[in-house]
């Protein structure tokens, strides 16, 4: 519980504030947002984790406290208001009014920006998803018969990148001609994204320099938990249009997340569980292709929190039987 006590004290202030600002109605809806958050991102808090792992004590500090304050304000408020002020040409200064003045022209808005939000989101995850699968050097497998032949693909060079942008040209067949262009153009800025910070990111560690490695780390979780959230933050106006309801809601979702994935690091949970890791990629995965759906077909939150739920749930399954065998051939 000493991992959570941070989450549930902002918890209950978040929820105190909700009440205050709509009443009984703004605790409900905060509440199910919370919910809905940290349903949509566990699988985030597991990969997070195996990135953290490996972070300095430094860093991972950091990370849990400037990497909380870019969640809440820069995610969860900031990110949809430029997003918004991009596609309608209008100024932060108006979109933000917008915001807290004028909710349902602000939530209409972002949604009728879900087609560049879920390629930029959807094309980064896919290749969260696919880098991990493609290693060549991976040696333990959860689906072998799968992931056995995924290694194999990975000896290609560049393989996920191509495998991405197929995806993407796939997915676009079923968007009006209007549409196929912004998010031809959200989808390979999402790409070019993941490679640069990776590429980074693995150039600094490799050279040895920690301070470097760990900003570039530090900058990978972030971009990481921006194409989780986004998601999450359209979902939300389907549940509410009050701003101020999302940004608690989805606060303290994000704070549980964050707690989640301490303490998977400090209980050495994905070392315990071997093929937890495994599990959320899957979810991540899932969670890409979703995305990629949801530009021209809308997928209910509830599929893609329950998608994500059953492969760690599974996976978690997984790992316990195969520690009872390894532990009996043991004796």
């Amino acid at each position: 519980m000493r991992h959570f006590t941070s989450s549930i004290l902002i918890a209950l202030l978040g929820l105190a504030a909700a009440f205050y600002w709509a009443g009984p109605n703004g605790l409900l809806m905060a509440s199910i947002l919370g919910l809905m958050e940290l349903s949509l991102s566990f699988d985030n808090a597991v990969v997070n984790a195996t990135v953290l792992k490996n972070m300095s004590i430094v860093w991972q500090r950091r990370f849990l406290t400037w990497g909380m304050i870019i969640a809440v304000f820069g995610v969860r408020f900031l990110l949809p208001v430029i997003i918004v002020s991009a596609v309608t040409g209008q100024s932060l200064q108006t979109v933000t009014l917008m915001a807290l003045h004028n909710p349902d022209e602000y939530a209409n808005n972002v949604q009728s920006s879900h087609v560049q939000i879920s390629a930029f989101g959807g094309m980064y995850l896919l290749l969260v998803f696919l880098s991990f699968f493609f290693q060549e050097n991976k040696s333990l497998h959860w689906l072998v018969w799968l992931e056995h032949r995924l290694t194999q693909l990975g000896k290609l060079e560049s393989i996920e990148v191509a495998t991405a942008l197929c995806a993407l040209l796939f997915a676009i067949q079923f968007l009006s001609t209007g549409e196929k262009l912004a998010a031809i153009m959200s989808g390979i800025v999402g790409i070019i994204l993941y490679v640069v910070v990776k590429s980074v990111s693995g150039l600094f560690q490799n050279s040895g320099q920690g301070v470097k490695a760990g900003l570039l780390s530090f900058i990978y979780l972030e971009v990481l938990d921006t194409s989780f959230s986004l998601d999450g933050v359209i979902g939300a106006f389907a549940i509410t249009r009050d701003v101020v309801l999302i940004l608690l809601g989805l606060t303290i979702g994000a704070m549980f997340v964050r707690s989640l994935t301490v303490f998977l690091v400090r209980e050495k949970m994905l070392d315990e569980y071997l093929y937890l890791e495994h599990g959320a990629h899957y979810a991540i995965g899932a969670l890409a292709i979703l995305m990629l759906t949801d530009m021209s077909q809308h997928v209910p939150e509830w599929i893609t929190g329950l998608t994500g739920f059953l492969f760690i749930v599974f996976s978690l399954w997984s790992s316990i039987r195969a520690n009872k065998k390894i532990r009996a051939s043991s004796f």
